[in-house]
């Protein structure tokens, strides 16, 4: 039995482990339900998924530290957080995240005012990276409870009281949020990012008031909950095929310090092993890379500063073990990792990396000359790691990345500092028609700055729509929508809602003022049938021969039409 939560007066390395893991669990189990919050009904709401993907990746990296100061442990999850980051709710947690390891730095335990503290910090970490902070949104929540939990704590309240005064607090503001941002009075629905921190914060109450202690079956749990996409990418850096062991240890570390050089360090390892991946800033940097010999990584990083994490893995072993596990299972397939060091190679000048949903999008941004194509998008945010990793595998000097998304942008923008050996360029594109609008405005014989100001002008000269599905009743400006109902969006905005996908598509388009435009780009989705396809061509064609119609098996899931007129 622990201590309760009369007694508990400091939070330790291992308890903030506990809040951190309780925190996620509540999250788990509540993400859908932050999800329907999404201010559209349509069937990709993710803050509560992303949210929870985004805190699951610090729960991993801050189980890993055996040390027992907060500040270690809070580190960690902040690193994790970084990299795990999905959509902008999540990039926002991260950042909150941040600025609470930020508040603990250098200390073994936090009392009630240093963790108040640490949350004020954390929300101005969280404010300082948004280019246009929103209020009603999380940014707000956190603010209020974070000022509610400094005057708690201000006032001689313990941890418990400190943390429920600030959650109280907080669920005050998020019943409010709808009065400060109309688009979510509008919708009928609070702030979901605000409701899936506090939900956080209410797992974090529930560790010191005794109701669990967050144990290892719960983290265990926690651990289960990971998506497809995260088991492949584990696959990935965990296995390799037996023969292709020439580097057979696997390491994988922190090093803290100060003016740590990132690019510095990672031309140092580049001939040194494989499947090198460093990241991080000039103050902690996380090294992933495969060698024969793991002392001499060590022995080179330790000048730089302190080691931590320290991880070692025989992947030989791993490998024996899984070729003896996968001969019951032959219809599996152990993924190879091929990302191996190109010191040799020569670098180009430039890259693109795209984010896309659909076989057939994927095929016509490669075509245009994408380099790597990372999958996500409106059904999946990828996360900050995952565009790291694509842009480490483009030998090139200047990467540009077309997130095509608006949920994605916020994380594309951190990959910048964790890759300093090439120049990352943002292109914020919101659809796909953008992404494709900009690709065709890129110059590969041209100028960085140049390609940059054409591709981002050309993100006007396109109009983009899309038709999908609702999956509640709802209510938006004067067009009621029921569950099951086909809408259609333009530019973010529902435009439309029916029975019929015919009749919806031709709302869209007409909303998009099709007529008037040279081209319409129609990518249709899995679901869609090839005769509802033809048949709003053929209505296209009648309408008004002039314009030039093309039309392509984007095979993206859930939205039955991308349109794209310009």
């Amino acid at each position: 039995m622990g201590p309760t939560a009369k007694t508990i007066s400091v939070v330790s390395g291992q308890l903030w482990k506990q809040m951190m893991v309780a925190g996620a669990k509540a999250l788990e189990l509540k993400k859908h339900e932050v999800d329907a919050l999404n201010v559209f009904p349509v069937p990709d709401g993710d803050t509560g998924t992303n949210m929870f993907l985004t805190i699951q990746s610090a729960v991993r990296d801050s189980e890993k530290v055996t040390g027992q100061a907060i500040s270690e442990v809070a580190e960690a999850a902040s690193m994790g957080s970084l990299m795990g980051a999905r959509g902008n709710s999540g990039v926002i947690l991260s950042q909150l995240l941040r600025g609470i390891a930020k508040g603990f730095e250098g200390l073994p335990t936090a009392n009630p005012l240093q963790v108040a503290q640490a949350l004020q910090v954390g929300v101005e970490t969280a404010y300082k990276a948004v280019m246009k902070p929103v209020e009603g949104t999380i940014l707000t929540v956190s603010k209020e409870t974070a000022k509610a939990a400094l005057i708690m704590a201000k006032g001689g309240g313990s941890l418990l009281d400190t943390l429920q005064e600030a959650h109280d607090t907080g669920l005050k503001c998020l019943a409010k949020t709808p009065d400060i941002l109309p688009v979510l009075k509008h919708a009928g629905v609070v702030d979901a990012g605000g409701q899936g921190f506090l939900i956080i914060l209410s797992g974090w109450i529930a560790v010191l008031a005794g109701e669990t202690t967050a144990s290892d079956n719960l983290s265990e749990a926690v651990k289960k909950t990971a998506s497809s996409v995260q088991e492949a990418e584990d696959l990935q850096r965990e296995f390799m095929r037996i023969e292709n062991l020439d580097y057979p240890y696997c390491t994988e570390f922190l090093v803290k310090g100060t003016d740590l050089r990132v690019e510095r360090i990672r031309q140092d390892l580049k001939d040194r092993g494989d499947s090198l991946l460093v990241v991080g800033t000039p103050e902690v940097v996380k090294i992933h890379v495969h060698v024969r010999n793991p002392g001499r990584i060590l022995e080179y990083a330790i000048q730089w500063g302190s080691l931590h994490q320290v991880q070692i893995h025989n992947m030989l072993d791993q490998n024996e073990s899984m070729a003896h596990a996968m001969k019951d299972a032959p219809n599996k397939t152990v993924i190879a990792e091929t990302n191996t060091l190109s010191g040799t190679q020569s670098w180009k000048d430039f890259g693109v990396v795209a984010v896309v949903m659909g076989q057939g999008i994927e095929d016509v941004f490669k075509s245009l000359g994408v380099d790597e194509v990372v999958y996500g998008g409106q059904t999946m945010n990828p996360s900050t790691e995952d565009l790291v990793e694509a842009v480490c595998k483009i030998l090139a000097r200047h990467v540009y990345i077309l997130p095509n998304n608006g949920n994605i942008i916020m994380a594309a923008r951190q990959v910048s500092d964790l890759v300093p050996d090439r120049r990352v360029y943002v292109i914020p594109s919101k659809s796909i028609p953008q992404g494709i609008s900009a690709l065709l405005n890129f110059d590969p014989e041209g100028e960085a700055g140049t390609n940059t100001q054409n591709m981002e002008s050309a993100l006007g000269n396109v109009r983009s729509g899309e038709v999908t599905y609702a999956v509640r009743d709802s209510q938006y400006e004067t067009i009621n929508i029921l569950a099951g109902d086909i809408i259609g969006l333009v530019e973010d905005t529902i435009v439309t809602s029916g029975q019929t996908l015919f009749k919806a598509a031709q709302t869209t388009l007409e909303k998009m003022d099709w007529k008037t435009h040279d081209l319409v780009t129609i990518f249709y989705g899995e679901e869609t049938k090839p005769e509802e396809v033809k048949g709003l061509e053929n209505w296209l064609q009648e309408e008004n021969p002039n314009v030039e119609v093309e039309v392509h098996p984007g095979r993206q899931p859930l939205y039955y039409y991308i349109f794209g007129v310009e």
